[in-house]
């Protein structure tokens, strides 16, 4: 029998959590995509792109939201980012886009991102946007099955970059 989790904490994260959000930003896409994903791409995505500066840019500006998940203790083991949309389609008027959202691989299977993604769309909804976008990387059918099942459908494509190297993400949207 596995061994229970211990019970974590749900919470928005403010301007001192660039720290937190940078460790498990590059942890969990390290985590998520080193199977198929060149080491040297994956350690320039993470070095720039879950810095603490980015996040920290990030939390300054008012149309971003993150939620931390943490230990009693306050480790970091899950996140969400809720941002303006950024895609290769024309997104519906008044969108917002989940642009990230991952746990630890050991605390997947326990409620976390289901917790994350309610609480996205309670704040997608709270702001009145009309549709929620995210993009899934097209080799990730555990992800994508997460989405389906809150509702999203797939309505495009488009390349993401790791470091120099392209990947394809589906564009997925679902409408509030």
């Amino acid at each position: 029998m596995a061994k229970p989790l211990p019970e974590t904490i749900l919470r928005r994260a403010g301007p001192d959590d660039a720290a937190k959000l940078a460790l498990i930003g590059s942890a969990t896409f390290l985590a998520a995509f080193a199977h198929d994903h060149p080491g040297q791409a994956l350690i320039d995505h993470c070095s720039v792109e879950h810095g603490v500066a980015r996040y920290a840019a990030w939390l300054g500006k008012p149309d971003y939201a993150f939620w931390l998940v943490e230990t009693p203790l306050g480790a970091p083991v899950g996140y969400a980012m809720l941002s303006p949309p950024e895609l290769d389609i024309e997104p519906d008027a008044g969108s917002v886009e989940l642009k990230r959202i991952y746990a630890l691989s050991g605390w997947q299977g326990a409620g976390l991102g289901r917790r994350l993604m309610e609480a996205v769309i309670e704040e997608a909804r709270a702001r009145k946007a009309s549709c929620l976008y995210l993009c899934v990387y097209t080799n990730n059918p555990d992800a994508q099955r997460f989405y389906d099942r809150f509702g999203f459908e797939r309505v495009g494509q488009q390349k993401f970059m790791t470091g120099n190297v392209p990947f394809t993400d589906w564009i997925m949207r679902k409408p509030l």
